[in-house]
């Protein structure tokens, strides 16, 4: 059965493709960074949607990446990396091929750590970008 909180253990979303957990991780990135904007902001939605571009870019996700990356766990690390080279259906169009790869490994790692449940974890490495 699926619901919104649904996990899996790590097992299986070790099997699931990079790029499909950076899906996840994309999204559920987005919805942080809009929330914290509109919890913390009373900007019109045009401030809002530019700023929460900003830091949803690959850009802004590899400057996240440098700061939580000596936080990381081994097997983070390790999901990290299969995002990060893993063969990608599209390229950036306004990022680096490295800070491209980055953010989709960051986004692979989040991915993760949602469909597995880790919310505090996913709180804690997001919470860095203060």
């Amino acid at each position: 059965m699926f619901g919104i909180f649904t996990t899996v253990n790590e097992t299986e979303a070790r099997n699931i493709n990079p790029v499909t957990l950076a899906f996840v991780g994309d999204a559920v990135f987005t919805l942080y960074v809009r929330e914290k904007l509109v919890l913390n902001h009373t900007y019109s939605t045009g401030t809002l949607q530019k700023l929460s571009a900003e830091e949803v870019s690959a850009h802004g996700q590899n400057a996240l990446l440098e700061k939580i990356l000596p936080e990381l766990t081994e097997d983070e690390i390790a999901v990290f990396k299969r995002g990060r080279n893993a063969k990608k259906p599209t390229r950036s169009k306004n990022a680096t091929v490295t800070e491209y790869n980055n953010s989709t490994g960051l986004e692979a790692l989040i991915g993760y750590l949602y469909l597995t449940g880790q919310y505090d974890r996913l709180e804690k490495l997001l919470g860095a970008e203060k």
